[in-house]
């Protein structure tokens, strides 16, 4: 159809629908027009590095450090970010190694202000990410006390968790790859797992207060202060490849923490991720947003939109609006990273916890509190696509470059209407995977799997 500003066009509400509570006023407001449908496609890629069995290759990567461990050792393995795909496997391969050269390991939370800056909810976040002493068969302990042992050169203390300070040796667990909300030689990997992660919600807190311009360089001096104190053993890097499957797993010895060892593999992590196979796109429908996803909600890499202060902007993708739709359970009432959006339905308002959120947002500092502000809020699914539509200026319809993912850890399965389906169609790289059928139904998205 042909809209040049579609009006308002109340509708009456379906008998789905519930309360809006205090958007009652929204209720039956929705942009007129109707939306194109969708075909399933599917981005074809291939030679992936695969790691067969990550488990057996971290015990492999972890083989230099066997003549290091003294009997009895207190070893604090670290666990925390979220969407890592194999991070049980792993963990407990570190676990299984450590305890078969005769050390005592026990697992900490390493995720600065995340679980509502408390060690109960650190504790119930590792849960959600499968980590329990039953998983990794080892104690799991968690503590918000730290211990400041210095200050960089601006005053800013560096703190460390007060467990992994008592142990007789830290080994670190994380996934390498770009930040989401910074560039520079190192981004998220080990030294960040180290210095933000282990640093608690004071140490996250204090190393996000000089604003993230500075971020990364306050990770790098951080991170290689705590590591001159002696205990870190070295660090498991995991790298993932565009299915955000495990590529590799590898060591990192402590003095390439924070240096040109951690650069090479996050030169290494860019090459592989996971991008959307458009550049330019009028409406991006995201299904799922969540801290299980991203630390930004929704990777920033791969919505092309950075928006924080001082940063430079992506050169691609450029996406016009941005409605998401949903916050994952795993995320535990964590919306930090919502404002990257700019239309959401209202009932993604019920799942979401203000106090949570906004805990996190605020230590995260410029990056978390500007990304973390209020979308627009529709009645539901179908009025929040309608509205993101009218943002994007596409005066005639059937030229809409609208795509829907599940989430930013699945750039490769798409949704598209029938102007990017026609591109889709004259590209090698990109397969039609079904048939057309509408975005939504009754007001809601639709499933996958509704032919």
């Amino acid at each position: 159809m042909t809209s040049a500003q579609p009006p308002l066009s109340p509708q009456p509400p379906s008998e789905a629908r519930r309360s809006l509570g205090p958007f009652e006023a929204i209720r039956g407001l929705r942009p007129a027009g109707v939306l194109p449908q969708v075909t399933p496609i599917r981005r074809l890629i291939s030679d992936l590095p695969t790691s067969p069995d990550p488990y057996a290759a971290a015990q492999a990567a972890l083989n230099p450090l066997r003549e290091r461990i003294l009997p009895g050792a207190r070893i604090a393995v670290t666990a925390g970010s979220r969407g890592i795909h194999d991070l049980v496997p792993v963990v407990k391969a570190a676990v299984d190694w450590l305890t078969a050269v005769g050390a005592a390991p026990f697992v900490v939370p390493a995720m600065g202000s995340h679980g509502g800056a408390t060690a109960d909810g650190q504790l119930e976040m590792l849960a959600g990410l499968g980590i329990t002493s039953e998983s990794v068969g080892c104690p799991v302990e968690a503590t918000m006390e730290t211990v400041v042992i210095g200050t960089l050169p601006d005053g800013t203390p560096v703190h460390h968790d007060a467990l992994a300070a008592k142990a007789d040796g830290v080994l670190l667990v994380n996934r390498v790859k770009p930040h989401t909300d910074f560039r520079g030689p190192i981004e998220s990997g080990v030294a960040k797992v180290l210095a933000i992660g282990l640093g608690n919600h004071k140490g996250a807190a204090a190393l996000h207060a000089g604003g993230i311009p500075s971020l990364g360089g306050a990770i790098e001096a951080a991170a290689r202060m705590v590591v001159a104190q002696g205990k870190i053993l070295g660090g498991l890097a995991i790298l993932e490849n565009a299915l955000e499957r495990t590529a590799a797993v590898e060591f990192v010895e402590p003095d390439g923490i924070a240096g040109p060892a951690e650069n090479a593999l996050l030169q290494r992590a860019g090459s592989l991720l996971g991008r959307l196979p458009f550049d330019e796109l009028d409406v991006l429908v995201v299904d799922e947003m969540g801290k299980d996803k991203s630390g930004a909600g929704m990777d920033t890499n791969v919505i092309g939109r950075c928006w924080v202060h001082g940063i430079p902007e992506f050169d691609s993708p450029s996406i016009a609006a941005i409605t998401v739709h949903s916050l994952s359970p795993a995320s535990h009432g964590n919306a930090s990273g919502l404002g990257l959006a700019d239309v959401i339905p209202a009932r993604m308002l019920e799942q979401i916890d203000l106090q949570v959120s906004y805990v996190n947002a605020l230590t995260s500092g410029a990056g978390g509190a500007r990304r973390s502000r209020m979308p627009m809020v529709m009645e539901d699914d179908e009025a929040a696509v309608l509205a993101a539509v009218t943002m994007c200026g596409r005066r005639d319809w059937s030229e809409l470059r609208l795509a829907r993912i599940k989430d930013t850890l699945s750039p490769n399965e798409l949704m598209v209407t029938p102007a990017l389906l026609t591109e889709s169609a004259e590209r090698f790289d990109l397969e039609i995977t079904g048939t057309a059928r509408d975005l939504t139904s009754a007001g809601r998205l639709r499933p996958w799997s509704d032919r």
